[in-house]
């Protein structure tokens, strides 16, 4: 029985093959078919002697079933996969990619890599399906809405205390701050919002779910029903007093820009404390600083064509006494700075601090 070999070819080889034969036929002319295929008539010229020399088999690309030439070495691939296993086992690609070009100079594909793992029955990485949601637009102008939220997460991995990160993130830019606080109650909030006003300015709207923290949960008062006014907490009458609306989400999906932060700070955050050796709350709250900056400068995106910064330097708004400078960016106003007689026990209840006031 005789054997008969097969032979792959693309649809854009067999095309090029059906018009080289036409040519070695003179049914066109290597001009024309130089036409049909894209290519120079020199080129054609080559094909129709490779065809008439070698066969219509060689016309396929000689490449196909070699190993490519830019494949990595066999002894860095077998680095790569120990140092994996060594040091970024619960890694997704991407980050173990990141930190392997970052910490050991090894710099390649993170689709490589993930080749590799898959070849090796590592797939714990795999993406899950989503369900398709409506997709909100984001806001036309940077700092006109900001979404807050506190995770309570294993941070520190046991090394430290349990700690809640409260993370702000912009709207319109994805542009992200966030600190690290023993619990998530109105002191906390508070904090937070001041730390965060003194660098991006006040926002017009802040975005928070129903916490006892944000919404209180007291019934409104016969005065309050008269006034058609709902009962605040501590940190809404702070907010309104510096002239930010407070939205309540009803859903974890409202607020899905927030929810998608933590998913993502909660798997490369935590691997990248748990690099530092980070075991105290003030280290995690210094690393945190340090590294939302190149965060930003990876995931933050650019606004609207047209949009513009309107975070607002708010007259009588209250800065802390060691802060003996102006707020910087978009928010740095002009005029002298004076101690506040008043204390922010009169607008949190939150214990006796003096703050700074802006005059005029």
């Amino acid at each position: 029985m005789r054997r008969e070999d097969t032979v792959v070819m693309s649809v854009k080889e067999l095309r090029r093959l059906a018009v080289v034969r036409q040519a070695i036929e003179r049914r066109v002319t290597q001009r024309q078919a130089a036409v049909l295929l894209g290519l120079s008539v020199r080129q054609v010229r080559r094909l129709v002697r490779r065809v008439r020399r070698e066969g219509e088999r060689e016309l396929r690309h000689r490449a196909r079933g070699r190993p490519s030439n830019r494949r990595p070495a066999p002894a860095l691939k077998t680095r790569v996969l120990q140092l994996y296993a060594q040091h970024y086992g619960d890694f997704g690609p991407t980050l173990a990619a990141e930190k392997l070009a970052e910490r050991h100079g090894i710099r390649f594909s993170a689709e490589t890599l993930r080749r590799w793992l898959r070849a090796q029955g590592v797939a714990h990485f795999a993406r899950r399906p989503r369900p398709h949601r409506a997709w909100r637009a984001r806001e036309a102008a940077v700092g006109a809405l900001v979404q807050l939220d506190g995770s309570h997460h294993d941070w520190l991995e046991g090394r430290g205390p349990r700690c809640v990160l409260l993370a702000y993130i912009d709207d319109a830019s994805s542009r992200v701050w966030g600190r690290f606080y023993p619990y998530e109650g109105t002191w906390p909030a508070v904090d937070s919002f001041r730390r965060y006003v003194w660098r991006y300015g006040v926002p017009l709207k802040l975005y928070a779910d129903r916490h006892t923290t944000y919404k209180s949960p007291a019934e409104p008062s016969v005065a309050e029903q008269l006034e058609g006014r709902r009962p605040q907490s501590q940190f809404g009458r702070c907010l309104a007093a510096v002239g930010t609306e407070l939205v309540y989400a009803h859903s974890p999906q409202a607020k899905g820009r927030v929810e998608r932060l933590f998913k993502t700070l909660q798997d490369r955050l935590v691997k990248e404390l748990r690099l530092a050796g980070i075991a105290t709350l003030p280290e995690a709250n210094r690393f945190l600083a340090a590294y939302l900056p190149q965060f930003n400068r990876r995931f933050a995106v650019r606004p609207a064509p047209a949009s513009m910064c309107i975070g607002r330097c708010l007259r009588g708004w209250i800065w802390p006494p060691s802060w003996r400078s102006r707020p910087r960016g978009c928010c740095a106003g002009t005029g002298p700075w004076r101690m506040a007689a008043r204390s922010i026990k009169s607008t949190t209840g939150c214990g006796r601090r003096r703050w700074w006031q802006k005059n005029g």
